[in-house]
């Protein structure tokens, strides 16, 4: 059966959208370490009726991977139909998350499946575009350059509005030149008839605004995780064993290679640290890079490698700190967040959004990119008890919860929608 497309519009009073519930709205469930996480919202409170009609929404992503952007579009799926939101995926390099989404149990929406051979490959349209109109979807929502190109053009053809959600900046998503000069291109020509823009920190709409587009048309959503903090089974102790991690898709940006060094360092010093690496590689040639450097440094075993996890909170609870010492091309990390989420002190770098969600000294600490040096200082002043582990820990939590909740993201999503949904509505 399909759903109207037609939605009661509300109206954005600015273009940043603020957090819609308090840190006292957010029920928070503290999970024993047997308990599986549930994969319905942990906000117990009582929602307001929805008294609007459906807008059925179809998310154009990749899907290859289920890490920080596909984590942000499993939450969109599942709070969203509180806010009278039905969410759907057409994935078009169908992986990891598509089997998320059929593992969910319809809990996130619906994961269609249309592969694209290649980076150009247009021949998925002519069954993108009857999915689209057979389900009778109002808006398109695209997350990747590539997505964004399919969007634009099956937006053309149903003649119906879409949403781009900027993550990170294409110019340094990657370590490949040639792959981020195209990737901006592409998305630069997807845009000119995207209805509106969304980005995850503030930074990358300054960017945005920066490159010509109108304030008017860029929204700051800020990236948001659900309130999941498990009882940890022990705590660190200041000089004795620590158990650092990072929690990523590993790739050349996210900094690996300094968290080596870092850890070297320490060890040298000696420090007891650890190193945990929680992920899969992004290439098997980075890995051979990676595994190489383990060995030069000689710290083998005081490295382990888990690969992909699905339980990300329960994971963050069996560290001390995590680690986040990306070079560039971060938006908001939802990792980040999930850490704050857990009361887990994050040690991070003074890369784009991040510094939005860490307060240096306060949520956690901040390090100067590409520096093992600074990384090295800063996981050192965390050893020694130079900061306070457990109010870091707790302050990132209530920080978490005031500022960067999933209700809260799901929220201004909405609006966005409604906003969309109503300039389009006064122009026909």
């Amino acid at each position: 059966m399909s759903m109207g497309t037609h939605s009661t519009p509300t109206t954005l009073d600015a273009f940043t959208v603020p957090a819609h519930r308090s840190a006292a709205d957010n029920c928070v469930k503290i999970l024993g370490a047997g308990e599986g996480v549930p994969t319905a919202s942990l906000d117990n409170r009582q929602t307001e009726p929805i008294v609007v009609p459906w807008l059925r929404v179809l998310h154009l992503v990749n899907g290859e991977h289920f890490a920080g952007a596909e984590r942000v579009q499993s939450h969109l799926g599942r709070c969203l139909p509180k806010l009278g939101v039905k969410a759907d995926f057409a994935c078009i390099k169908p992986g990891q998350f598509a089997n998320a989404v059929d593992d969910a149990g319809g809990t996130w929406g619906t994961a269609y499946r249309f592969p694209m051979r290649s980076r150009f490959d247009i021949s998925i349209l002519r069954q993108l575009v009857r999915l689209v109109k057979s389900n009778e979807y109002g808006l398109l929502h695209a997350h990747t350059p590539r997505s964004a190109m399919v969007a634009s053009l099956v937006s053309r053809q149903c003649g119906i509005p879409w949403i781009y959600h900027v993550h990170s900046p294409a110019a340094r998503d990657s370590s490949k030149r040639f792959s981020n000069w195209l990737n901006a291109n592409v998305e630069r020509w997807s845009l000119k008839n995207c209805s509106h823009l969304i980005t995850v920190s503030e930074s990358l709409r300054r960017e945005l605004l920066e490159c010509g587009n109108e304030p008017s048309r860029v929204t700051v959503v800020h990236n948001g995780v659900p309130s999941i903090r498990y009882q940890r089974q022990r705590y660190p102790s200041v000089g004795g064993r620590w158990q650092f991690g990072m929690v990523a898709l590993m790739r050349p940006r996210k900094g690996l290679e300094v968290a080596l060094e870092a850890i070297s360092i320490l060890r040298g010093s000696g420090y007891d640290a650890h190193l945990r690496c929680i992920g899969p590689f992004e290439t098997d040639d980075y890995q051979r890079k990676i595994e190489s450097q383990i060995e030069a440094l000689r710290i083998r075993p005081f490295v382990e490698q888990t690969g992909f996890k699905r339980d990300i909170p329960q994971t963050l609870s069996q560290l001390d700190s995590m680690l986040l010492p990306s070079l560039y091309g971060e938006g908001l990390p939802m990792v980040v967040l999930e850490a704050m989420a857990s009361a887990l002190p994050v040690i991070a770098t003074r890369v784009e959004g991040t510094p939005e969600a860490i307060r240096d000294g306060m949520d956690g600490l901040l390090a100067e990119p590409g520096s093992a040096e600074s990384l090295a200082l800063r996981m050192r002043e965390m050893i020694d008890g130079t900061v306070d582990w457990q109010h870091m820990g707790e302050s990132a939590f209530e920080r978490h919860a005031e500022h960067f909740s999933d209700q809260a993201m799901s929220a201004g999503i909405a609006d966005v929608y409604r906003l969309v949904t109503k300039v389009v509505s006064q122009q026909v």
